[in-house]
């Protein structure tokens, strides 16, 4: 391994100011957090983090020119994502009255859902896209670097923002959970479902 301590210290800080950013993910993760609480926001962080995983491993391959071949099918993939969250957003606004217990996307059907929410988000984040090929680059000398080297970089670049990712999706879960009372939560999944639709409408314009 020839990356130094300081080096993966100094690419974990980079991380964190880049989970500090907000972005889509922010936006996505908010929203399924305040409709089904800590549980339905989990699996969404999950199906970030394979973006989180595959996205540094492409750049240290020195393979950032995918970003010019790989255009066409991102808008693609982008405009996917946005229909599919303006969907999301809609029903949890149709459906605001509907209580927790009655919210059938809680169970398993739902944690799927939010595992491939995440993967939408994460793959249409310009965001995420430009530091790992722009920016990770200038941390190392990704001519030197080996498979361990590889491998940490990759498991930095996907624990940092599931670590935040989690903390958040708890905290927003916690909050939600205080809130017992319809008129709350009607509120609440008034607020969600308005959230997923601003996620709609940023990612093909981001």
């Amino acid at each position: 391994m020839t990356l130094s301590l300081a080096d993966l210290l100094l690419y974990a800080g980079a991380l964190f100011v880049l989970f500090l950013t907000p972005g889509p993910v922010w936006l996505a993760l908010g929203a399924r957090a305040l409709s089904g609480g800590f549980h339905a926001a989990w699996p969404l962080a999950l199906g970030v983090v394979v973006g989180d995983v595959i996205w540094p491993f492409l750049a240290v391959l020195g393979v950032s020119w995918i970003v010019g071949t790989y255009g066409s099918v991102m808008v693609a993939l982008r405009y996917v994502a946005a229909l599919m969250f303006a969907c999301m957003g809609a029903l949890l606004i149709l459906n605001a009255d509907k209580t927790i217990s009655a919210d059938s996307r809680l169970t398993r059907p739902g944690k799927w859902a939010g595992f491939i929410a995440g993967l939408a988000v994460i793959f249409g984040n310009p965001k995420a896209i430009l530091f790992y090929m722009g920016l990770l680059p200038g941390f190392f000398d990704l001519t030197a670097v080996t498979r361990f080297d590889i491998i940490a970089i990759c498991a930095i670049s996907a624990a940092v923002p599931l670590v935040g990712n989690l903390i958040m999706a708890g905290m927003i879960g916690h909050l939600r959970g205080a809130m017992t009372s319809p008129r709350a939560l009607y509120r609440t999944n008034l607020v969600a479902g308005a959230l997923m639709l601003c996620v709609a409408v940023i990612i093909p314009f981001a």
